[in-house]
């Protein structure tokens, strides 16, 4: 990867992880949360061994993680960096508009409000598709089948999550959530 493409990658994915930790105080307190131990078993190991897969390549040897699945020059690189930067765009938008509502793991919230505003006009977990945008950007990037597999095991683990939480919102919500799961797809409008 070229290190201005490295450098900015970096950047975006830096300022996201910033700006998720400064919003993150603002998020009303747990009315319903999921086990600690669910969480770190389906949601964050899931991340920190796509991020492990998405490390420097020379920890793969020449195995076929390394192979290339794109080439590392042409248009794709820029195409990733794309992908990334609007997957960021996505999810910074859908967190504000989650506002104090928002949180890292499944939890229902004191005064839990539904939002359909924004980009939950169109889909439930806009987040989650900004996620998946940035995790397969940052593949392209890289260039080489573990990139895939880093974006699969997000993916899994997010659907999980989803899946999830829609229960425990329907359960909070009722007939208001079904109508609104009804209008609307899960992670791409019309599709999923």
């Amino acid at each position: 990867m070229k290190p201005s493409y490295n450098i900015a990658l970096n950047s975006i994915w830096g300022v996201f992880i910033l700006y998720w930790l400064w919003t993150a105080r603002r998020a009303k307190p747990a009315a319903r949360i999921e086990s600690r131990l669910k969480q770190g078993l389906m949601y964050w190991l899931p991340l920190a061994v796509a991020v492990v897969l998405l490390g420097p390549g020379e920890w793969y040897g020449h195995s076929f993680l390394r192979e290339g699945f794109v080439s590392h020059a042409g248009l794709a690189p820029a195409l990733g960096l794309a992908a990334c930067a609007a997957g960021a765009a996505l999810a910074f938008w859908s967190r504000h508009v989650l506002g104090s509502n928002w949180s890292a793991v499944v939890e229902v919230k004191q005064a839990h409000t539904l939002v359909e505003a924004g980009p939950y006009r169109w889909v439930r977990h806009p987040i989650y598709t900004g996620l998946l945008a940035m995790f397969l950007g940052t593949a392209v990037l890289v260039g080489d089948w573990r990139g895939l597999l880093a974006v699969a095991v997000v993916f899994a683990s997010f659907w999980r999550k989803l899946r999830l939480e829609e229960q425990w919102l329907a359960a909070h919500f009722g007939d208001r959530y079904a109508r609104y799961a009804g209008r609307t797809k899960a992670l791409v409008p019309g599709l999923v």
